[in-house]
């Protein structure tokens, strides 16, 4: 399980390609950007969601 404290900062990572991803698309108005901020939205949730479980059975192996 140790490489699961890493796993969850590849999703920071595709947040901010998103993000970038978005940037560049607002600045063409032939591009729709808004389903690159939706998955940038969802892969930072992810990474807080994952960041939390790891927590939680982090706590259960120590009180077994």
């Amino acid at each position: 399980m140790g490489y699961m404290k890493y796993t969850q900062f590849v999703y920071l990572l595709f947040a901010g390609f998103f993000i970038y991803d978005g940037i560049t698309k607002v600045n063409d108005p032939n591009n729709n950007p808004w389903l690159s901020f939706i998955i940038a939205g969802m892969a930072i949730f992810m990474f807080f969601f994952r960041r939390r479980f790891l927590k939680k059975m982090s706590d259960h192996n120590k009180k077994q």
